[in-house]
């Protein structure tokens, strides 16, 4: 599972110690089934100090009751001026913040926090979506030059990220 995957292998690029003993962590999504994925993870999250980027919708609203939530701007699909709009979100998160680590399983939402991490050299663990075995995801590609780990569910999808681990479905 991912959360035993992290804390027994060191991520190409991150020190050990970075990843297992963070403080913070920023868990990037958007709602609906990708929201859904990172919440899975909570025997892993809880521990951490976190935030949540994600869209204003009742799901992530009633999912996230009580934790910390910075809302995005969407839709992000084909939209130019959200896009600027969640760079300008995320710089200004990651320059205030500064996470030990990001985490997202998509969609367009993560590509910004993602690039800006690189140039911050922040740490960033991308996880693909569980539902996409006949091709990769627009979000994927993007984000996977900027990724420190690339994660999948299925041994299939490795076939577009030859790079990535399988760690096994999060649902």
């Amino acid at each position: 599972m991912f959360y035993s995957y992290l804390n027994e292998h060191q991520p190409h690029g991150v020190e050990r110690a970075k990843v297992t003993a963070a403080r913070s962590v920023l868990l990037v999504a958007s709602s609906g089934g990708h929201l859904a994925q990172l919440d899975a993870l909570e025997p892993w999250w809880r521990e951490w100090d976190r935030t949540w980027v994600t869209f204003r919708t009742d799901d992530a609203s009633s999912r996230l009751s009580g934790e910390q939530i910075v809302w995005g701007h969407h839709p992000t699909t084909r939209n130019v001026p959200n896009l600027l709009r969640n760079f300008v979100l995320a710089w200004r998160m990651l320059r205030r913040k500064r996470p030990d680590l990001i985490v997202s399983t998509g969609a367009a939402l993560a590509f910004p926090f993602f690039v800006l991490a690189k140039i911050l050299r922040i740490p960033t663990v991308y996880i693909e979506v569980y539902d996409r075995l006949d091709s990769p995801t627009l979000t994927g590609r993007l984000c996977v030059p900027f990724t420190t780990l690339f994660l999948v569910q299925w041994e299939e999808q490795r076939r577009f990220y030859p790079g990535a681990t399988v760690i096994g479905g999060l649902l």
